[in-house]
Order: C-alpha cells, then sequence, then structure tokens
C-alpha cells in the first residue's frame, strides 16, 4: 500500500492541541504516512516549488491537515496552493493536469461545535457548504476530492478524554480515505 501524503499546516504547532495529538499518532505509522509539515519545512515561508510538485506527483492519495479559522485555512496553506499548482503543471491545456486521480480530502480541527455550524444559527452555514471553495479547487485540478473530515469544540476548555477521543475517529477515517477505491462496491 502506498503512503498517504499529509500535508499540515498549522501556525503554531508547538502550542497546538488537536493537530499535535494527531501528529503524534501519525508518527506511529511511517510505512502508510508521510507527514510534510509547512510550517516546519518553510520557517520563511519561501516554497521549493519543484520539490513540492514532486511531492505531489509521488502520493495518489493527499490529505490537507489544518486548523480552521476566520473561515478558511491557515493563510500559508493558500500561499501553498497559489504558487505551487502552477499553470502547465496543476491545470491548463498543456499541464497533465498533475492532480488528476489523486485523492484529496480535508482533516480539520475547529473551535466552534458542530451545531454552531448549521443553517439557522448565527453562522448560517455548515461546513460542508464553506468549504466548497477547496472543492471547487480541486475539482478545477481534476482531483479526487473526498469528504472532509472534522473534529468540532477546540474553544470550548477541552478535557484529554475528549482531545484523545479524536485521534481513533482521525485514524479511521485515514484508514478508510485509504482502502476508498473508485470501484463500485457491492453491499
Amino acid at each position: 500500500m502506498k503512503k498517504t501524503l499529509i500535508v499540515v499546516t498549522h501556525p503554531d504547532m508547538d502550542n497546538s492541541v488537536i493537530n499535535k495529538r494527531w501528529l503524534k499518532a501519525l508518527e506511529k505509522f511511517p510505512e502508510q504516512y508521510r507527514i510534510h509539515q509547512l510550517h516546519k519545512v518553510y520557517p520563511d515561508q519561501q516554497f521549493d516549488i519543484k520539490a513540492e510538485q514532486k511531492l505531489v506527483e509521488e502520493h495518489d492519495r493527499i490529505i490537507f491537515q489544518f486548523p480552521y479559522y476566520w473561515y478558511h485555512s491557515p493563510a500559508l496553506l493558500k500561499k501553498w496552493f497559489d504558487e505551487v499548482l502552477t499553470r502547465g503543471w496543476a491545470y491548463g491545456s498543456s499541464s497533465g493536469f498533475k492532480f488528476t486521480g489523486k485523492k484529496v480530502a480535508l482533516a480539520i480541527s475547529l473551535g466552534l461545535k458542530e451545531e454552531h455550524l448549521q443553517h439557522g444559527t448565527i453562522f448560517k452555514y455548515t461546513l460542508e457548504e464553506l468549504t466548497r471553495p477547496f472543492e471547487a479547487l480541486f475539482d478545477y485540478i481534476k482531483a479526487d476530492y473526498r469528504p472532509l473530515f472534522a473534529y468540532y469544540g477546540m474553544t470550548f476548555a477541552p478535557t484529554e478524554a475528549w482531545i484523545e477521543r479524536s485521534v481513533p475517529l482521525y485514524l479511521d477515517f485515514l484508514d478508510r480515505f485509504g482502502r476508498d477505491s473508485d470501484d463500485t462496491q457491492v453491499a
């Protein structure tokens, strides 16, 4: 089985609660996951575009893991999309669309509770609606966008038990993501 590339974007991993715990769990499975922390690899935020593109080309499954705030990902992930997904490589008639057929998904930690992101609440929208720009981006570059993973409630005094509860949920999501195929499955 090929490794899943986990592109992690967190501007303060040392003080992270959930994302840091997820990384600790993923590090136990180096044969399954390749962890790529953008803030760690690029503290100056200057990407090696060719290296990033090569990394993507080496993987058929890619997870973008990040904390969700201000209705988006950390700025460095947006910068990564802007700079790595170049015309002629990720899109454009002569590109070969290097994401074609690659399964991609988001793994998001959020401060809000899940019930806060519903129609009729102060926030008005569901998380799936708020992440549509990612879906549109991945559709445009012909990636195979899959349903996201979300763990809610970071701003509500998380307990150690609550943090630990997230780990098997995330690992199960990644396991299903890794096993999931485009083949029609018989029930």
